[in-house]
């Protein structure tokens, strides 16, 4: 065979094999994505409010939460108010979190799954969905068009508004559109809405961002 025609035969057999397993899927990328996982890698570890509303279906669930996070798999969450106040739980990694309910049930701990309905919230996102590195993340792998412009002030911090439209909202909890306020002083997350068609079904504020508190290991108990 001709060297002209073995380069024709390995051509089509590299066209072949593409077609068989389809090309790769380029994760989303934006500057202030960047900018954040520059900020995140900076850090050890970080604590911050989180005030959450979510809705699913006639139900509504109100909530703020204390997050706390150390590198590379250490969280912790307490429910400050709202529904289920006074539960929290500690996660370390792989499939199980470790917690208590609110109220009476307070002083009984378990080991649950991560998905169990006692350790998620309403719309079922988990203790480590919460965490800022893993929000910022699903707009890097979740399919769909990815946007960034300036997204204003949002209580008097200059912020850049992330915008993802989803390609496949039934693969996603029926999510249709993601929105992510980032500052553009710190890069951390400051708001960020879910719509589920035109309705907002996840709204998240964080507030009160620190860095490097000095956690350790010990401060998290499983």
């Amino acid at each position: 065979m001709s060297v002209k025609r073995m380069l024709g035969a390995m051509l089509v057999t590299g066209l072949a094999l593409a077609n068989l397993t389809g090309p790769a899927r380029a994760a989303n990328t934006a500057p202030a994505i960047t900018q954040f996982d520059k900020a995140f890698a900076a850090i050890n570890d970080y604590s911050y409010k989180l005030h959450s509303h979510e809705v699913k279906g006639s139900a509504i669930q109100e909530r703020v939460y204390d997050y706390w996070f150390l590198k590379p798999h250490y969280a912790k969450t307490y429910i400050e108010s709202g529904d289920g106040k006074g539960g929290g739980g500690v996660w370390t990694g792989g499939t199980q979190v470790s917690g208590h309910q609110g109220g009476i049930l307070s002083a009984f701990h378990l080991k649950v799954d991560l998905h169990d309905p006692r350790a998620v919230s309403l719309r079922g996102y988990t203790l480590p969905d919460g965490l800022m590195q893993n929000i910022v993340q699903t707009y890097v792998t979740t399919p769909g068009t990815l946007t960034q412009a300036n997204g204003g002030k949002i209580g008097g911090v200059a912020t850049d508004r992330l915008d993802l439209k989803v390609s496949d909202p039934s693969a996603y909890g029926g999510i249709s559109e993601m929105i992510l306020y980032l500052s553009k002083t710190t890069h951390w997350p400051i708001r960020q809405i879910l719509y589920q068609g035109k309705q907002d079904v996840l709204d998240q504020q964080f507030s009160d961002i620190k860095t490097d508190t000095g956690l350790k290991p010990s401060d998290f108990p499983f």
